[in-house]
């Protein structure tokens, strides 16, 4: 996994001070503000959330009873290169419930937990929810999104979080958590079909993202596991591994090619040309959500399109 080493040590100092100074110039401006919140704004539980994948989820189960900051939210930022910043520090500061992926894909929110000045808050940690570990001799797979068990799982962690923050919501939170995960269930379904028409095909990846799906799908990847994983971390893939790679689509080897669009570099992009000159579909998939989705309907395409690719 690919986690940026220049996250700023110099966020503490500045998270410090920022706060203090927010601290100071509080009293008039935050009342004023206070008393033009509706009632049911100034009770909504506040939530931060590493991604936008996780703020729509809880945005799902809390309904208009939270109020949800995500960090990361552009379709265009690599997450495992991100850089936090003051105002992440803030919302954790305030939040009565935080959702990271863990697994080593957003240390930063970790780090600025123990930085900051908030001892309280409910820590959901996906990859914890999903019980996932890594295999003898390999590393984990920490992008469990994709994984629609794990993301039932953690609806109902959610629910839990927000129903002790929120004890008179509770019943709310547990049936709009019922209603998403029965909103999961067509697409394992769509999955289980893939995998009845197509199992055992092989297919291409850049990166790991997407293996849970293309799993669950029976499909089998045939990448070099050396090539996804410097994709991954940032490295520069060996020539004699990128030639293996680019050789798998020649004569058939693999049917589709499903490939990591928030990442990309002069190697991925190679592999994407060679893929489409040989006329193997691409699936492209993301990190977070895109613009104008939520995690259903952004999972729901993704599936689609993993289908199409393969003749159905």
């Amino acid at each position: 996994m690919r986690v940026s080493s220049s996250r700023s040590l110099a966020l503490t100092a500045g998270v410090s001070l920022i706060l203090l100074a927010g601290c100071g110039n509080s009293s008039d401006a935050e009342n004023d503000s206070d008393a033009s919140q509706s009632p049911a704004a100034s009770s909504a539980v506040p939530v931060v959330a590493s991604t936008n994948v996780y703020g729509d989820i809880a945005e799902q189960i809390g309904g208009g009873k939270v109020e949800v900051t995500s960090i990361i939210t552009d379709p265009d930022q690599d997450p495992h290169s991100y850089e936090a910043n003051t105002q992440n520090q803030l919302a954790l500061s305030k939040a009565k419930v935080v959702i990271e992926n863990g697994g080593g894909y957003d240390d930063f929110i970790d780090r600025m937990l123990k930085s900051g000045d908030n001892a309280s808050p409910e820590v959901i940690n996906a990859v914890k929810v999903s019980g996932k570990t890594a295999p003898e001799g390999g590393e984990l797979n920490e992008h469990v999104w994709y994984d629609f068990p794990t993301v039932a799982k953690l609806a109902d962690r959610i629910a839990a979080a927000l129903g002790k923050a929120a004890p008179d919501d509770a019943a709310t939170f547990t049936k709009n958590a019922e209603t998403f995960k029965a909103e999961l269930k067509p697409l394992e379904t769509k999955e289980a079909q893939i995998k009845a028409d197509h199992g055992g095909e092989p297919v291409a990846i850049t990166e790991p993202v997407p293996l849970y799906m293309t799993e669950a799908s029976g499909l089998v990847n045939k990448t070099p596991e050396e090539f996804s994983e410097a994709i991954e971390e940032g490295d520069d893939v060996s020539p004699r591994t990128l030639q293996e790679t680019l050789a798998l689509f020649t004569g058939e080897q693999v049917k589709a090619l499903v490939y990591n669009d928030q990442t990309t570099g002069p190697q991925t992009e190679k592999v994407e040309q060679a893929a489409k000159t040989a006329g193997i579909p691409v699936v492209p998939v993301t990190e977070t959500l895109p613009e104008g989705k939520g995690y259903i309907g952004w999972m729901t395409a993704n599936v689609d399109a993993l289908a199409s690719a393969l003749g159905k």
